[in-house]
């Protein structure tokens, strides 16, 4: 005869009561979750947080820099007060050269730069994912991204003479190697699992590339698309050092070549800082809330940062 277990009925109230608890609980963590408000962050905090920093740093650094000239570590031919490079600064302001100055060279790094971005991008991709491609360009992407990129610009004048086409050249052999080499490192960095599913879901071949690789390798493709902006902009400033010709305008390269010409040295100095102001503003204008965002999507960044 088969037998049959039976519950007393107390213990299945308590069990019922305590599943009843359970769930209870389970929903009134759900409810907190969805009733959490994001809260902005007061702007007495951005202050001291983002601004304080980085004026007090730059604070610093002009007053070291002053009591370096009044102790008179060198003379003033070869380094200038802060006061001597703000009215070089000024100079230019009132002349109305500055912004061309400026424009000239940041346009060009920019198109450069998104022409790396449209060539590295898939160059990368295929070398990552084709093992026969990777074995014969692999070596030649790290050697290339290790090149200076000076070396590139007599080759680009004899091939292209002193035209705003050697100059893209440079950008371009100093900056594909490096989004290449960065979103080789990123697709290298992804899960199986992750392709496996989108197998299973039928995302491969282009599809697959859209869906799975790129979003999944995005951290390491981001840090390959920051120092390739690096290298875009290393390359121009040596190519108009060295390259130099009415039609190309002047930019913040050849100003820099100009001043030392004529040994003016807050002239140099104030070259020098417009090249640094500029690659700090479009690393936190372009690459750091790109780089918060993806942190941000990924739970690996508080939205108070």
């Amino acid at each position: 005869m088969a037998s049959t277990d039976t519950v007393p009925a107390g213990r299945a109230g308590k069990a019922g009561s305590t599943v009843s608890q359970d769930l209870e609980g389970l929903e009134a963590g759900l409810d907190a979750l969805d009733a959490v408000q994001i809260r902005r962050t007061p702007v007495t905090q951005v202050l001291l947080k983002k601004v304080l920093p980085p004026v007090a740093a730059v604070a610093l650094v002009l007053v070291v820099w002053q009591l370096a000239v009044w102790a008179g570590l060198a003379p003033e031919t070869k380094l200038p007060g802060p006061r001597a490079v703000g009215s070089s600064f000024m100079t230019l302001w009132n002349e109305g050269q500055l912004f061309d100055i400026v424009w000239t060279s940041v346009s060009r790094g920019l198109l450069g730069f998104v022409a790396a971005v449209a060539i590295g991008t898939p160059v990368g991709l295929v070398v990552a994912r084709v093992p026969f491609v990777r074995a014969a360009l692999g070596p030649i992407l790290s050697g290339l991204q290790s090149l200076p990129s000076v070396a590139w610009v007599p080759a680009a004048v004899i091939w292209l003479g002193i035209t705003d086409s050697a100059m893209y050249a440079v950008i371009l052999l100093g900056a594909v190697p490096s989004i290449a080499n960065g979103l080789i490192s990123g697709i290298d960095q992804v899960p199986p699992l992750y392709l496996r599913a989108g197998r299973t879901l039928g995302a491969t071949g282009l599809r697959g590339a859209r869906h799975i690789l790129l979003p999944a390798a995005l951290p390491g493709y981001l840090s390959g698309l920051k120092q390739g902006w690096a290298f875009s902009w290393r390359s121009l400033m040596a190519a108009e050092l060295i390259a130099s010709s009415p039609d190309l305008g002047t930019g913040l390269g050849r100003y820099l070549e100009n001043m030392r010409e004529g040994s003016d040295m807050p002239g140099i100095f104030l070259g020098i800082i417009l090249i640094l102001v500029v690659g700090i503003a479009i690393d936190l204008l372009i690459f750091s809330p790109l780089e918060r965002r993806v942190l941000r999507s990924r739970g690996l960044s508080s939205r108070s940062q």
